[in-house]
C-alpha cells in the first residue's frame, strides 16, 4: 500500500483528503505544521508527499527545499497544494524540485485524486 504525507494547516481539509486517500487505497498521515511535516517525511519514508505552502513554524517552500536537500527525503515526490497562485511561488517550487504545482480552488477533488496516482506511479504531469 502506498504511502502519503499531507502537510496541511486545515484540519477540516486533512480530513477530507484522508477519507478520499484512505477510500483510494492509500495508507494516509497528515502533519499541522511544516516542522512536524519535515520530521514525519523522515520517520515514516511516505511514497508522495502534498504539501501545502502557508504553514506554522516553516514556510511550505523551506519545508520543500529542506525535503529535497535531504539525501534521505530528495528522491520523494512533492505536490503542492495551495491557494497560492503567484508566478514567483509556481516557478520556486518547480525549481526546488515540486512534481506538480495545484491550486486547490482550480481543481476538484477527483481532479487532484488523478494528478496524485499520476505522480505516486511515475508518470510526469504536463
Amino acid at each position: 500500500m502506498k504511502k502519503i504525507l499531507f502537510i496541511e494547516d486545515e484540519a477540516a481539509i486533512q480530513k477530507t483528503f484522508g477519507e478520499i486517500l484512505s477510500n483510494a487505497g492509500y495508507s494516509f498521515k497528515s502533519a499541522l505544521d511544516g516542522e512536524v511535516g519535515l520530521r514525519m517525511a523522515k520517520s515514516e519514508k511516505p511514497d508522495l508527499i502534498i504539501l501545502d505552502l502557508v504553514l506554522p513554524k516553516a514556510h511550505g517552500l523551506e519545508v520543500l527545499s529542506a525535503l529535497k536537500k535531504d539525501k534521505e527525503t530528495s528522491g520523494i515526490p512533492v505536490i503542492i497544494l495551495t491557494n497560492i497562485d503567484g508566478m514567483a511561488e509556481v516557478d520556486k517550487a518547480i525549481e526546488l524540485g515540486a512534481a506538480a504545482y495545484l491550486i486547490k480552488t482550480s481543481y476538484k477533488l477527483e481532479e487532484i485524486l488523478e494528478k496524485i496516482e499520476r505522480v505516486i506511479s511515475g508518470q510526469k504531469l504536463n
